[in-house]
């Protein structure tokens, strides 16, 4: 084969025909998904995502931004939370379209841009092709890759990660109009809001900078100034969704050391990476880990791994030590607790307690692994190892067999495992095979097939490593009003009269059991208002599942959830539980006769030094409609001493405000069983007047005597701070952008 024609053979995959193969292997992945004819319903894409997309849409088209969520948590900051997603830009998507589709698409448009992002970062890196092909292949099918489709803020986030790393990398080596390319590329990423992969894409850069700056890639006069200036760039743009979070964040449960050790990678986890089914078992018809429920898979590839592996006898290329070491160290941190490293850095450094589960770390591995394998691709184009691949191979082949060995000691029924194995002994066969003819001085026209042959390997390894991670269903399931149909209940739940609430044991239940089949478990926790799936048929709800939630709710919802027999009646008609769920069937409800109307009034202060974790709620004297626990800070702002004579006489909650009608006879308070958070303003009369935090987490607010109109008004500073700051760094942006293109064309 001549020079040239090797050339053509390796310069085959342009970024317009990788693009298309990229797109076309994902519609194989999911032909029914691409087609609208079904939908994703596993996990949290079906009791978190969708139902939130839910939410954020009908807001949307009411023409309001989804500050607040009154339907779950008894109300719970929404726009705060950052992984809903709700100023990411290609929300649209599913905003626009229609939902039961849009949203699945919308994941796996971001699959696809995650393996173009990764395809340009491997060229400009390695300026081989073939070897961007498959890195961005290997990216976008990995075991991790696709557990993240049922997050789309996850799927999202991980999505921008090679293409910030580009960006910014090409910034502080070039400077102009790259600064504010790259500026925008990462706020594109902070908007999309999952702060594991966020921190670990910038902390990556971080080294590369270091390692640029030190080795002078470029001025370092200009270098120190550029990468700095892009990471202020980045804050100001996102500035509109990160102060609401970071308020909200400074007023929430998570302190420092929040996090726990839970969902480590197991101290057999190693041996996933060689066959993915070892040490494990079926749940809703997708393979976990023991003792692992984050991802369903980190399966990175045998050939993937076995071309990262492969790369460390490239020692002396650009980055790669630092990214063998950077891939070695996420191993050791994702064991967690397996290991005594990691759980001593987080006592020196407690700012590690950002990672909620260590298994996270991962998410940093799985980025490295495609680009070292891009590495060695193009190498050994170079420098042929045909001996150290059939080294390594035989390795990994002895590797396998030893794992089979002990899975068959471990369990001798798993049968599954050793057909897992075998699958992968015959596809590290079938790379290594490739791989060394590839490195070999031929003429044959078998050589031409060879780069797509081991792309096309990689996705069917992935594609068959364990069984299928995103379960679909008809879009149906998602129907609005469903479980409101099928319950009938009497009363029904409505927003502003009443709530439902799952007991104690069954919300624990929920959380430790599933049904085999994905569709079944999916409808059974929406009728029985597992996670958010209350959002889909528009029922309130005491419980939810969030992320952050505002720190004095987080105490009352631990009374009431923290263990398996909690029992606080007098707290139920407080919060206007006019539904629970059946005690001898947790896919039953049964009605509350005695619930109050979440407006009450005229009850008798009663003054606490301050809340702790032994609430006055568990008192056994409480009783919501007499008296109201109050703070002795905010004496000063009552002069009720007594219980009163008051009545509401309507009240009207939306999603960011709440309309009373009351009248006393004399001053009196009223008290709106809503989670209290400092971004609610009351105005009676429209004057403004204190919100008072009651009964340790809600709201109360006194009124002299006579006929009044109370509003409470969800007032959001920070976001409205934020939001005067990414316009002007927007407008920057954009006039910067425009000067350096007029400079461009005159010179």
């Amino acid at each position: 084969m001549t020079e040239a024609n090797e050339n053509r053979l390796l310069n085959f995959f342009t970024p317009l025909r990788f693009g298309i193969l990229l797109a076309l292997l994902i519609f194989a992945t999911f032909p029914q998904v691409v087609s609208g004819l079904q939908t994703f319903v596993i996990r949290d894409f079906g009791f978190f995502s969708y139902p939130n997309a839910v939410f954020q849409r009908e807001c949307f088209w009411r023409g309001e931004l989804p500050f607040w969520n009154p339907y779950n948590e008894c109300g719970v900051p929404f726009l705060a939370q950052w992984n809903t997603m709700p100023l990411y830009p290609p929300s649209l998507i599913y905003l626009l379209l229609p939902l039961q589709w849009s949203l699945s698409f919308f994941c796996l448009l971001h699959l696809w841009f995650a393996g173009m992002g990764m395809f340009f970062l491997a060229r400009h890196w390695t300026e081989n092709n073939f070897a961007a092909a498959f890195a961005g292949t290997a990216f976008s099918f990995n075991g991790l890759t696709l557990n993240l489709l049922m997050w789309p803020s996850h799927i999202a986030t991980f999505s921008w990660m090679p293409w910030v790393v580009l960006a910014v990398e090409m910034a502080w080596r070039d400077g102009g109009r790259k600064i504010f390319l790259a500026a925008f590329a990462g706020a594109m990423q902070m908007l999309a809001g999952g702060p594991e992969t966020i921190f670990f894409t910038w902390l990556l850069l971080a080294v590369l900078w270091l390692r640029d700056f030190l080795r002078g890639k470029a001025p370092r006069g200009k270098m120190f100034f550029r990468f700095p200036l892009v990471i202020l760039m980045v804050a100001a743009l996102a500035a509109i969704q990160l102060l609401p979070f970071l308020d909200l964040a400074a007023h929430s449960e998570r302190q420092t050391g929040y996090a726990d050790l839970r969902w480590s990678m197991p101290a057999s986890g190693w041996a996933n990476f060689f066959v993915p089914m070892a040490f494990g078992s079926q749940a809703m018809g997708i393979f976990f880990q023991n003792g692992q429920n984050w991802t369903s898979s980190y399966f990175l590839g045998i050939g993937g791994l076995l071309l990262a592996i492969l790369a460390v006898r490239h020692w002396k290329q650009p980055r790669v030590p630092l990214l063998v070491i950077a891939a070695i160290v996420a191993v050791i941190f994702a064991l967690g607790e397996n290991t005594p490293v990691y759980p001593a850095l987080r006592k020196i450094f407690p700012a590690l307690s950002f990672i909620t589960y260590p298994i996270k770390y991962v998410l940093l591995l799985t980025f490295i692994a495609p680009l070292l394998a891009a590495f060695t691709l193009a190498e050994i184009q170079k420098k042929p190892a045909a001996r150290q691949i059939v080294l390594t191979a035989i390795i990994f082949f002895a590797l396998i067999i030893g794992i089979l060995f002990w899975t068959a000691r471990a369990d001798a029924e798993n049968h599954a495992v050793f057909i897992n194995g075998l699958a992968r002994i015959i596809f590290l066969l079938a790379t290594s095979a490739l791989l060394f003819v590839f490195t070999k001085e031929s003429k044959s026209i078998f050589k031409k097939i060879i780069p797509l042959a081991l792309v096309l390997l990689a996705w069917l390894d992935v594609l068959t490593h364990e069984p299928t991670q995103n379960p679909t269903a008809p879009a149906t399931i998602y129907a609005p009003n469903l479980a409101r149909e099928k319950l009938q209940l009497r009363p029904q739940p409505e927003l502003g009269k009443s709530r439902a609430m799952l007991l104690p044991s069954v919300f624990l239940r929920f959380v430790h059991t599933a049904i085999r089949n994905p569709q079944n478990n999916f409808l059974v926790g929406r009728v029985g208002g597992e996670a958010d799936c209350n959002l889909l048929d528009e029922i309130p709800k005491v419980d939810g599942f969030y992320s952050v939630l505002p720190r004095e709710w987080s105490e009352v919802r631990l009374l009431l959830y923290g263990t398996p027999n909690a029992n606080y009646p007098a707290v139920e008609d407080f919060l206007g539980v006019s539904q629970i769920t059946a005690t001898n069937d947790i896919y039953q409800w049964q009605s509350r006769p005695n619930f109050f109307p979440l407006v009450t009034a005229g009850q008798k202060p009663v003054f606490v030094e301050r809340y702790t974790l032994d609430t006055p709620l568990s008192r056994p004297d409480f009783d919501g409609r007499k008296i109201v626990f109050l703070l002795e800070q905010t004496k000063s702002f009552v002069t009720v001493s007594n219980q009163t004579s008051a009545r509401i006489l309507d009240s009207n909650f939306k999603t960011r405000s709440v309309d009373i009608e009351a009248e006393a006879d004399e001053p009196s308070l009223v008290v709106i069983a809503q989670t209290y958070y400092h971004n609610w303003q009351a105005f009676v009369d429209g004057n403004p007047t204190p919100l008072l935090q009651a009964n340790h987490a809600f709201q109360a607010v006194q009124i002299s005597a006579g006929k009044h109109r109370i509003q409470l008004i969800y007032e959001d500073r920070a976001f409205e701070i934020g939001a005067v700051i990414s316009v002007i760094a927007l407008c920057g942006c954009l006039g910067a952008l425009f000067f350096f293109r007029k400079k461009f064309e005159k010179s």
